[in-house]
């Protein structure tokens, strides 16, 4: 799966996809640092890679609708994160790329645990 980690997340988590066989750039690594969110969601969109973040933003739908997208995961931490909750989410997001496919969806990444909304029609 082709990924792009914000500039929130650094090389140990681009190490952790890559090492689950994963195609792992970053903002910063692209040049991207400081982009605002819509240049950053079209750049993934245009690249054809998953948005890996921190940014709560990217998780409202209304903003991002996630159909329009190869992907949305947001990563949420608990008030005063360690670094060991960081990588424990990257690791949880390997497991679960394995077994499902996060193209048009949001996924809300908790310690252990993903949340998925799919938008579109739900009738």
């Amino acid at each position: 799966m082709r990924l792009k980690l914000d500039e929130n997340l650094d090389r140990t988590a681009v190490a952790i996809f890559e090492a689950g066989g994963h195609d792992a750039q970053t903002v910063r690594g692209q040049g991207m640092a400081g982009a605002s969110d819509r240049e950053l969601i079209s750049a993934c969109q245009s690249e054809g890679r998953c948005l890996i973040t921190l940014d709560l933003d990217f998780g409202h739908p209304l903003l991002f609708d996630p159909m329009e997208y190869p992907g949305i995961a947001v990563i949420r931490l608990p008030a005063r994160p360690s670094r060991e909750d960081i990588l424990d989410a990257c690791h949880t997001l390997v497991c679960a790329f394995e077994g499902a496919n996060i193209a048009g969806k949001l996924w809300i990444v908790q310690r252990g645990r993903i949340r998925e909304y799919q938008g579109g029609d739900q009738s």
